[in-house]
């Protein structure tokens, strides 16, 4: 009888233990949905209302050994279903290092689109939505993608200003004013939603679209860092509801929450980057579709595929 007394008086302490834990994971996850629903009810009507809708299925392979590929699409759309995609790119995540990488393939890259022959990067995504450009990153690239996020120009100012509202700082080298609606004078600048996406379309300089993938690349990386900062990190939940009608994406909310959380307690908040075509794999040439860069593939394929690969030591 004098050893059971102990051992009950342990039982019943691991007991309280698992409710108090359990009491704690109800409270986070209803805090969570009603956060996230109060940011949809805030939010407003965007072209991406309806998330699945517009697009038809979506064939992304399971993800391996913890490592997440998610195509990133900027669509140059003004409510038109047949826009290209004005932006490209991977994001690469590793649940257990919690590190991110950025992969952006250039939109003129010259391509095997299946079923469409050669062509430009971006017209796969007019000529068949996401699934497309899952299937050509596929056939030429030989990479899986999981997931797919959408947002469209008016769905990108509207997100930056929810994560940074009180905007982002950029050093702009030289004016910028042809073909942005706007002109961003030189110097160090803290710039919101509507000037961020003009910063980051502008292409009218000597670096043309590759200066762009560059700045596009810089504000990926910044919008990161505000994202996983304490007070985002608190308020994902409102965030991810409110940015939800700007956003097309398969990515579920509870897989961005995990991602948020990941990212804010990784050993490391750098973020690595690569562009395609790397340099001294491609050359400008004038075709049937239009200026593209042709491009070494073998010399591509293996650069983003060992990009792609998480080291032990990453």
């Amino acid at each position: 009888m004098v050893k059971e007394q102990p051992i009950r008086k342990k039982r019943k302490r691991i007991k309280r233990i698992v409710t108090i834990l359990l009491m704690v994971c109800v409270a986070i996850t209803g805090y969570c949905i009603y956060q996230y629903k109060s940011g949809l009810s805030e939010a407003r009507n965007g072209l991406y209302k309806n998330d699945g809708k517009l697009f038809g299925d979506f064939q992304g392979a399971e993800p391996q050994f913890g490592e997440i590929n998610i195509l990133l699409i900027g669509s140059d759309s003004r409510g038109e279903k047949q826009a290209r995609s004005d932006t490209l790119m991977i994001a690469h995540y590793n649940q257990n290092t919690h590190k991110m990488k950025i992969a952006s393939i250039m939109r003129d890259t010259y391509v095997e689109i299946p079923d469409h022959g050669m062509q430009k990067m971006n017209a796969a995504f007019a000529f068949g939505g996401p699934e497309l450009v899952r299937k050509t990153i596929k056939y030429n690239f030989d990479i899986d993608i999981n997931y797919y996020a959408i947002v469209d120009f008016e769905g990108f100012t509207k997100i930056v200003d929810l994560i940074a509202p009180d905007g982002i700082e950029v050093d702009i080298p030289y004016e910028m004013s042809y073909g942005i609606g706007m002109t961003l004078h030189p110097g160090t600048q803290v710039l919101r939603g509507d000037e961020l996406l003009g910063y980051v379309r502008f292409r009218h300089d000597r670096l043309s679209d590759f200066g762009r993938v560059q700045r596009q690349q810089e504000v990926v990386s910044k919008i990161k860092d505000q994202a996983i900062s304490i007070h985002n990190i608190v308020n994902l939940p409102k965030i991810l509801g409110m940015a939800d009608p700007y956003i097309d994406t398969n990515v579920d909310a509870p897989t961005l929450i995990s991602i948020g959380k990941g990212l804010i307690t990784g050993k490391s908040k750098s973020m690595e980057t690569i562009r395609i075509p790397v340099k001294d794999s491609y050359e400008d040439e004038t075709v049937d579709v239009g200026a593209v860069l042709k491009i070494d593939l073998d010399k591509n394929k293996q650069a983003l595929q060992q990009f792609l690969v998480s080291n032990e030591d990453d």
